[in-house]
């Protein structure tokens, strides 16, 4: 799967991509990532990339003219299944989401700024609009991580052992159950003697259990869902 992702602050792209389970997998050749620089298609030699708004009001708005160049650029090379824009309103993230675009082969991720995109950029190039949560960041970068990890995570290949994916929260509409590792007993609190039994089936519904209580507790709304 192939990641281009649009930014003005590529830099804040670096680090989240080097390490751990992002850096493994473009080793592994299963996936690749390339942060481009918005302001390398700046419309003068000063590298602006926004502008005021019409009719007025505070913040700037990022053009469409850079915004253009770059996509149309990024299509001429290969076909994209999605272009998508990371903004405080657009559809809430979740892993429904993630498990389907995580199908894709090559999608665009364009990092909002200022007080966002004109508006013909969300009218004629987006096709998903994707928000990490309610509130609002300084830019899409972060979200745009966000995104790119939770989506890598699961493809085929990526994790040592694929099933534990399967088994994060979320993934069955349920909050995942406690779990526990050694030692058994420390400082008095004890693991759960179902847990050391050695039956799976008991154990497998106690699990069920605890992620349903769980989740009735800490998201009751999955429940409704």
């Amino acid at each position: 799967m192939r990641f281009d992702i649009i930014s003005c602050q590529p830099d804040l792209l670096e680090s989240p991509f080097s390490h751990s389970i992002l850096k493994r997998a473009q080793q592994k050749g299963l996936v690749e990532v390339h942060v481009h620089d918005l302001r390398k298609y700046a419309i003068n030699k000063h590298g602006q990339i926004d502008d005021y708004a019409f009719g007025g009001g505070a913040g700037m708005v990022m053009m469409i003219e850079p915004i253009d160049k770059i996509i149309t650029e990024l299509q001429e090379q290969r076909t994209y299944d999605a272009i998508i824009y990371m903004t405080p309103d657009g559809e809430t993230l979740n892993q429904q989401t993630v498990n389907k675009l995580s199908l894709l082969q090559n999608v665009i991720i364009l990092c909002g700024h200022y007080k966002g995109v004109d508006e013909r950029v969300r009218q004629h190039f987006v096709t998903h609009e994707i928000s990490i949560g309610d509130y609002v960041l300084s830019g899409g970068e972060l979200g745009a991580a966000v995104l790119a990890d939770a989506i890598i995570r699961i493809i085929p290949g990526v994790l040592n052992d694929e099933s534990s994916a399967l088994t994060d929260s979320f993934q069955d509409g349920l909050l995942a159950p406690p779990v526990y590792t050694r030692p058994a007993t420390y400082k008095g609190m004890k693991v759960p003697d179902i847990l050391m039994s050695g039956d799976a089936p008991k154990i497998e519904k106690w699990r069920f259990e605890q992620a349903v209580e769980r989740t009735k507790q800490r998201r009751p709304d999955l429940l409704d869902d």
